[in-house]
């Protein structure tokens, strides 16, 4: 407000001084001066009132209804409280070792899967072998025990990767989300869609990863089934195949 009534001030001055005749004296002087702060005071005043109060009035608006500074602060507080509380504990949690292994073959099985890398799938897929062993060879088992062996070795494997995927997927998330907390804590009025939309979206993202996650059990419990299934008829073929040569040597008395 003060600073356009200097600004109309000097305006006015500049324009009535350059229509003042050369040999103005200072009583013209005044009583120009006057005469502009009196218009400043009268009609222009009152514009220039009227502006501001409809000013004030939009940033109370802004500051009381639209974007309430005491509820956003005290939001803003919130998050810092519980940030505060829960980021010491949960990285006292991630700090509690659970690895359980002792040999080196199991320690190093585990330690893949507790890694939370996906690059680590090839070296995974050697643990594994190293481990449990490898597909037996083709004079050592039948084909149908090696295609069993081989296809549970594929399910068990394809179920591990994803858990390794599915932890550096929760890895990420966890930044996403520490992140968002970050920007809620200092964003400014207006801001929310923006971050709600952002964790819609990270939400989203997490779902899917979930998704697969139930997939990859889901597979391994139908080739869990399937296994057993295939025990079932291999059992029923041998009950069949000693009914048959039960027969045979009844029928040759």
């Amino acid at each position: 407000m003060k600073l356009m009534n200097k600004r109309m001030l000097a305006m006015l001055v500049i324009l009535l001084g350059v229509s003042l005749p050369a040999m103005a004296g200072v009583g013209d002087i005044i009583t120009l001066l006057n005469t502009i702060i009196s218009t400043l005071r009268g009609e222009i005043g009152n514009v220039l009132s009227a502006i501001q109060t409809v000013k004030n009035t939009e940033l109370r608006l802004k500051q009381e209804v639209v974007w309430p500074v005491a509820q956003i602060n005290q939001a803003k507080n919130s998050v810092l409280e519980v940030r505060t509380q829960y980021t010491a504990l949960a990285n006292r949690i991630q700090s509690i070792p659970i690895s359980s292994a002792t040999l080196p073959n199991p320690r190093q099985l585990e330690s893949l899967l507790r890694s939370g890398q996906s690059s680590n799938a090839g070296s995974l897929q050697v643990s594994y072998q190293r481990l449990y062993g490898a597909v037996p060879l083709s004079g050592d088992a039948t084909v149908r025990d090696r295609n069993l062996v081989d296809v549970d070795d594929a399910m068990a494997t394809g179920t591990l990767k994803t858990a390794v995927v599915s932890d550096e997927a929760s890895h990420q998330m966890l930044g996403v989300a520490d992140a968002i907390e970050q920007q809620a804590a200092s964003a400014s009025p207006g801001s929310a869609p923006f971050l709600t939309a952002e964790a819609e979206v990270a939400n989203l993202q997490n779902q899917a990863y979930l998704q697969r996650m139930l997939a990859a059990q889901l597979r391994q419990d139908a080739a869990r089934l399937a296994h057993n299934n295939a025990l079932l008829k291999q059992s029923a073929e041998s009950v069949r195949g000693l009914r048959n040569a039960t027969e045979q040597i009844l029928n040759r008395r």
